[in-house]
């Protein structure tokens, strides 16, 4: 059975969604793709002995099926416990799949606890995605402020951070095509735990490609003209790096897949890190504590404004 799913998928995806044709899939190595780095990509705080001057994580999409919230409580309880060193976490847009907060489960609401937690102890800058809905709405969950974009001074460099969506023109002009591919890319996902067979058709799709390079060649001449020397995105889901140019482009990839990666800053140095997810214990406390006094109020008025 799912050898035929699987091959109805790669068909869909093909005819409908405009993927390159490969002739021998099975036989295809469904590895991810390169990672450039400045820095180690593992414990990065006490690899380089030092405080990061910030840690930037985007697309949690809390709400979602695929969302890794478990993983990423693991990873937030490593900075609260000091074994992560940074100065600063950035949330690059999309912490929300939608304001409809019926779709929260436990370790959803556990993360804005955690997140909310943490503000108490490091600064917390969110910058809005085109999934996080109102900043007026969200921003008082966390109790940190909602920006579109931010510079960070480190070392002697200024790093422009900013979600993308602003420059995905296809989002704008297709969204009942987005909406089916964003389907179609769950659905594989569901039929692979391992999320292989969903990330090489992402990036076998001339559609994906096209619009993440868009993404990347206007965020690098918008980061040019703010006079920075790299630019940080997320939205495209696809972690990766292009340091040929003058402005360097990192995009910081999600947690809606495995493995989940994040980017830290030291000193003006951008360096990309897989969280690894078989380092989350069984054991680790994952019961719900409230984000708010009352939570079931908090979901309500959250209904009542995504009502239409």
């Amino acid at each position: 059975m799912d050898y035929l799913y699987s091959h109805a998928a790669k068909y869909f995806m093909e005819r409908v969604l405009g993927l390159v044709q490969i002739e021998e899939f099975d036989a295809l190595e469904m590895e991810a793709a390169p990672i450039s780095c400045s820095l180690p990509q593992t414990d990065p705080g006490k690899d380089f002995g030092s405080v990061c001057d910030a840690i930037i994580i985007s697309d949690i999409h809390l709400g979602s099926e695929n969302c890794q919230a478990r993983s990423l409580c693991s990873f937030l309880r490593s900075i609260a416990r000091g074994e992560l060193l940074t100065s600063k976490l950035i949330l690059n847009g999309d912490v929300f799949d939608s304001i409809d907060f019926r779709r929260l489960k436990k370790t959803h609401w556990k993360v804005l606890t955690l997140l909310r937690k943490l503000s108490n102890k490091i600064e917390i800058i969110w910058i809005c995605g085109n999934h996080d809905g109102s900043a007026d709405v969200v921003s008082p969950l966390l109790g940190v402020e909602v920006a579109d974009e931010y510079i960070l001074e480190s070392g002697s460099k200024k790093i422009l951070i900013l979600h993308g969506h602003r420059f995905d023109e296809f989002l704008d002009s297709h969204r009942i095509l987005t909406w089916i591919g964003d389907y179609a890319y769950l659905l594989m996902q569901k039929l692979d735990r391992t999320h292989k067979f969903a990330k090489w058709a992402k990036r076998s799709s001339k559609i994906f490609l096209r619009c993440s390079k868009t993404i990347e060649e206007k965020s690098v001449r918008y980061a040019r003209g703010k006079r920075c020397s790299a630019v940080c995105c997320g939205h495209t889901h696809h972690v990766g790096s292009e340091t040929t140019q003058d402005v360097h482009y990192f995009n910081s990839g999600c947690w809606t897949e495995l493995p989940s990666t994040y980017l830290t800053i030291h000193d003006g140095q951008i360096a990309i890190h897989p969280f690894d997810h078989e380092l989350v214990r069984d054991d680790e406390d994952l019961e719900l504590e409230p984000s708010c006094p009352n939570e079931r109020d908090a979901q309500e008025g959250a209904l009542v404004y995504a009502a239409p």
